[in-house]
């Protein structure tokens, strides 16, 4: 059993600049539990708070991370069922519950909702706090280290669902990034035919590995490549994942006649996109923003299932220090997928 009193945080300090040091447990209160976290991913959100996006939402030094697995170590008053050891995950989303998003049942999309995370502390510590109404149950035959990937596989899973992927179906991914990959997978599940762009090599080999059909947009013609696969119709649905201007510009050449688009990616700036094309094939654009709890559910059914090749997903795991190099190491691209960050003594 870990010594809790000596459980460790990694504190976001700005510039950059990340310092690993003591945890400071928060107890928990009413309707709340305390975790002990035991890993935790890093996605592309921790990279952009680490380059200083969304700095008017942080309080220095900030304890970044959402993607988790971990453990009940205490619950506050009026929190039943949850005893400690309970393995748990957690939704990071806390919505008011007032707005008019939440009282027409989308409180996933709150107008003022708090990502966990980011607008409160997240995950990369030893000990976190957190409203019980974000927990989900992981079954015992879930290691805690494939667990930590549910939090993805959730945004995979309400993508597909948003998406409307039936089995059969002719479905399009731009962008190979842990993602898009995923979206990718979780739509085979599906039954459908899925085509990948990358431009990554690393990206694009191990979807080839995995049994995808990826291909480099730079090295093959994607749209002449669906029309042919497709007999001129073109695809039944297409994600945007890449964020890349490339990927806005050919997303609205791929879908057949009242086809559609889901963009998952988040834009810097507002892109130029063909709405000409919307109108030629009566085209349907959808955004898919987070998740929902059914989504989170599917999510954990599907890793526990074995149907997910999240051992080939994982590409390290390293102790709370090694999480600047790491921030680094996605920075850089190369041969990383989805590293993941051991959080417990």
């Amino acid at each position: 059993m870990p010594n809790l009193d000596l459980a460790r945080a990694a504190y976001f300090k700005g510039n950059q600049t990340i310092a690993v040091g003591p945890c400071v447990p928060v107890e928990p209160g009413p309707g709340q539990v305390q975790i002990e976290v035991a890993y935790c991913g890093i996605c592309g959100t921790d990279l952009h708070l680490f380059h200083g996006a969304m700095a008017h939402r942080l309080h220095l030094p900030h304890v970044m991370g959402h993607e988790m697995s971990g453990t009940i170590a205490a619950a506050g008053p009026g929190v039943a069922g949850y005893p400690a050891g309970s393995r748990v995950t957690v939704r990071p989303l806390d919505p008011c519950g007032a707005c008019p998003a939440c009282r027409a049942g989308h409180r996933h999309i709150c107008q003022n909702l708090k990502f966990i995370g980011i607008d409160t502390p997240g995950a990369l510590q030893g000990l976190w706090t957190v409203p019980a109404h974000t927990l989900h149950r992981l079954p015992d035959s879930l290691s805690l280290q494939h667990a930590a990937m549910v939090e993805p596989i959730a945004v995979a899973c309400h993508d597909v669902r948003m998406g409307e992927v039936h089995a059969g179906d002719y479905a399009v991914v731009i962008g190979g990034g842990p993602i898009g990959l995923l979206i990718a997978l979780v739509a085979r599940t599906r039954g459908a035919r899925v085509r990948l762009a990358e431009v990554n090599p690393f990206r694009t080999r191990l979807a080839q590995d995995l049994g995808i059909e990826a291909v480099n947009p730079r090295e093959t013609d994607l749209v002449k490549l669906v029309e042919e696969e497709t007999g001129g119709a073109g695809a039944d649905v297409v994600f945007e994942v890449s964020g890349s201007a490339p990927g806005v510009e050919v997303m609205t050449k791929l879908p057949r006649t009242r086809g559609r688009l889901v963009v998952v990616a988040i834009f810097g700036e507002a892109p130029k996109v063909d709405l000409f094309r919307f109108f030629w094939r009566e085209l349907r654009l959808t955004g898919a923003r987070v998740y929902e709890p059914e989504d989170f559910e599917a999510a954990i059914d599907l890793a526990a299932s074995g149907r997910l090749p999240l051992e080939r997903l994982i590409t390290g795991v390293v102790p709370l220090e090694g999480l600047a190099d790491s921030l680094r190491q996605m920075e850089r691209g190369g041969e990383a997928m989805k590293i993941l960050i051991h959080c417990a003594e």
